[in-house]
């Protein structure tokens, strides 16, 4: 309540002060602005999209002692789900993806 009765009835001047970037106290230098390389983004993307994956199998591993008596179809089907993700960790690498040059 206190945060927007201030908001509401708070003095507003602004200043140049008040409008610049703080940076730690420290003048900025040079443009703040940098162009950063489309290869860190591919590496990110590539990053969760294979960590997110890798995370399915923890539930996996968990329930897995509770259901062999469902015979070998649990463990075949994680089979080829691991399959399907060395098969895409596969054509990344040999696509070039994970050079960096």
């Amino acid at each position: 309540m206190s945060l927007i009765a201030t908001h509401l009835f708070g003095p507003r001047v602004p200043n140049a002060v008040k409008m610049m970037p703080y940076e730690s106290g420290i003048d900025q230098v040079g443009d703040t602005r940098i162009r950063i390389s489309i290869r860190f983004f591919l590496i990110a993307l590539l990053f969760i999209i294979f960590d997110i994956e890798i995370v399915f199998l923890y539930p996996w591993a968990v329930v897995f002692k509770d259901f062999l008596s469902a015979g070998p179809f649990i463990f075949f089907e994680m089979v080829v789900f691991l399959a399907i993700l060395g098969f895409g960790f596969v054509y990344v690498w040999r696509n070039g993806a994970l050079d960096w040059e």
